[in-house]
């Protein structure tokens, strides 16, 4: 079931799975996006199936303004990806997971790695590792001090990072982490990977999916594993 959510200054779409495990997972969009954006409603709808709570989340920015890129309000949108967090412990008993795809992932690791029981594990859709064709104004400051599983899903012709770039950044993060290349993708992922997103992360964080139709994820040339 989908149904709009509005809790203080939370606001999106919540999907209740039918078959609730327990768990949940707050999911937040990229820059030139809100939560409608078809990646995300995809991915929560194969989250959903395997029984977790998804709230898909609009960031303080998009909140304010319908349209256009955050204008300097970093600072709030974590604020507001920590009250989003808050408001699903409250509906679910289980671990909760924070995810978004671009900016709002990248926000979503820098609060994970300054508040280390935040969340239980992290899903970076298309991380902007730095900004197109400036190699050198890599966006990993923060990695060191993340301690939060960490799933990077990136596409193999992503002008924010290639995949050679976004694999020698991932030995800065000391938590479990793991890299699921998308081949032929750019930035812009498509909705059609939902069902490997949620297998690859259920593989990292230790979760079994229920359906039938999602095969466990294993590592390849284009992933990345701790040794």
């Amino acid at each position: 079931m989908i149904a709009p959510f509005a809790e203080q200054s939370v606001r999106g779409f919540l999907r209740s799975p039918s078959t609730p495990s327990g768990d949940a997972l707050v999911l937040t969009h990229g820059a030139g996006s809100n939560c409608q954006s078809p990646l995300l409603v995809a991915v929560a709808g194969a989250f959903a199936e395997a029984g977790f709570t998804v709230l898909r989340y609009d960031l303080p920015f998009r909140q304010a303004r319908p349209k256009g890129p955050p204008l300097g309000s970093a600072v709030q949108d974590r604020e507001g990806l920590r009250q989003a967090v808050a408001a699903v412990r409250r509906l679910a008993a289980g671990r909760v997971f924070l995810g978004g795809h671009s900016y709002g992932g990248r926000q979503a690791s820098i609060l994970a790695a300054s508040d280390l029981s935040l969340v239980d594990g992290l899903l970076l859709l298309a991380y902007p590792l730095h900004p197109p064709r400036r190699p050198e104004q890599l966006r990993t400051s923060h990695f060191p001090q993340l301690q939060t599983p960490a799933l990077f899903i990136h596409g193999s012709r992503d002008p924010f990072g290639s995949p050679e770039e976004l694999r020698a950044a991932l030995p800065l993060i000391p938590a479990p982490k793991d890299l699921l290349l998308i081949e032929g993708r750019g930035h812009e992922l498509s909705p059609s990977i939902a069902s490997q997103v949620l297998a690859a992360f259920c593989a990292l964080i230790g979760a079994t999916s229920p359906r039938s139709d999602v095969k466990p994820h294993k590592a390849n040339a284009g992933g990345f594993q701790d040794p």
